[in-house]
């Protein structure tokens, strides 16, 4: 077994503490101490060490798109998230036919495991609201359909599964009832008031998809699914690049829901890219000044990246580093059924890592013990 050792601050156990060592054999993290015995070979650094950022909701990034379908593109998407501090992810569909959707879910499953690690796929559509679709191919979406999702699951047996839904659709509640064992049903892309939400998490469904945004807002006497999600014991997703959700909203869900917010980037595939004109599964996107759009000024995703993500919410939201860090790692992993190896820095996890300037510039990534 080969051992490698990383000595410094850490945040372990929800705080950060100094004169940290890290033992590391294989992929795995073997001890966590502080000491001040520290062993020759150990790589001091001055970075904050932090778990490594989990994604669950990304489409693509440095050009390419997961449902692109293919193999060389997805890797190329894995490999530059996990530069930006992305350790592992669920790679995201969107509404689309039938063949292509599929062919996407088959080409996800074979993806490497050499750069961020899939623990997951998101299938974000095709059963949503056309009044909430986003910017989602309307001509793509459909009603639910069982028998559509269970062959899908088929592609991909072994595979962690989250669905976006909107629950006003007919055929929503035999959905989430059927599979709610099999797969994490997240309410989003929906014009459901209050109630229809609640109902929805009643027959199942767990976690609320880029909270804000594509749902119904909260009003004083209508609370909406955002109400909803507030209420609840159900997860949710924040989309922190200060354009999909004001600051001061992204730090009061923060604040509101600290242990059930999971950050994730929505990047579609202009992250990392220069300002300009590219697709979203036929749609064309114009990305400038931080933001992808489409003609009509819908937003169409996100050039965000992890990293960025958790330093907007210090230096946006202004919430303490402390309180962010679960958000991008802890909680997505419970999200996604992976917290019994992924999210902290404890023994026997993998030794996923993010190393933080004092800025919250990334200054190195380590995925299962490697270098990214």
């Amino acid at each position: 077994m080969k051992i490698r050792q990383l000595f410094g601050r850490a945040f372990v156990r929800g705080a950060i503490q100094d004169e940290t060592l890290i033992t590391i054999g294989d992929e795995a993290i073997i001890d966590v101490s502080q000491t001040t015995d520290i062993p020759r070979t150990a790589e001091r650094t001055d970075c904050l060490i932090a778990p490594g950022f989990i994604d669950v909701h990304v489409h693509g990034g440095d050009g390419a798109d997961f449902m692109d379908a293919d193999a060389e593109q997805n890797e190329r998407i894995l490999r530059f998230h996990a530069k930006h501090g992305t350790t592992a992810l669920c790679a995201t569909t969107l509404s689309g036919s039938v063949a292509d959707i599929q062919k996407a879910v088959k080409a996800i499953a074979g993806a490497p495991q050499r750069a961020a690690e899939v623990v997951g796929i998101h299938l974000e559509g095709p059963f949503i609201n056309r009044q909430r679709a986003g910017a989602q191919d309307a001509s793509s979406i459909r009603p639910a359909d069982i028998h559509e999702l269970s062959a899908l699951l088929a592609l991909a047996p072994r595979m962690r599964w989250m669905m976006t839904v909107a629950p006003e659709l007919d055929g929503a509640r035999a959905l989430i009832e059927h599979f709610r064992s099999r797969v994490l049903f997240s309410i989003g892309h929906t014009a459901a008031d209050y109630s229809e939400a609640a109902a929805a998490l009643e027959w199942g469904a767990r976690h609320f998809t880029h909270l804000f945004n594509a749902m119904t807002g909260m009003h004083h006497r209508e609370p909406g699914v955002v109400g909803a999600a507030f209420v609840s014991d159900a997860t949710a997703e924040l989309i922190a690049d200060g354009i999909h959700v004001h600051p001061v909203m992204l730090r009061i869900a923060a604040t509101a829901m600290p242990h059930r917010i999971a950050l994730v980037t929505d990047a579609m595939r202009a992250c990392g890219l220069a300002d300009g004109e590219y697709k979203l599964y036929g749609y064309d996107v114009r990305v400038a000044e931080g933001a992808a759009r489409l003609a009509d000024g819908t937003l169409a995703g996100s050039v965000l990246t992890m990293g960025d993500a958790v330093k907007n919410m210090v230096e946006l939201a202004d919430v303490p580093i402390e309180m962010v860090l679960p958000l991008a790692s802890e909680v997505p992993a419970r999200v996604i059924g992976v917290s019994d190896r992924k999210g902290r820095i404890a023994r026997n996890e993998d030794a996923d890592f993010v190393l933080l300037t004092t800025k919250l510039e990334i200054d190195r990534v380590i995925v299962r013990g490697a270098d990214a």
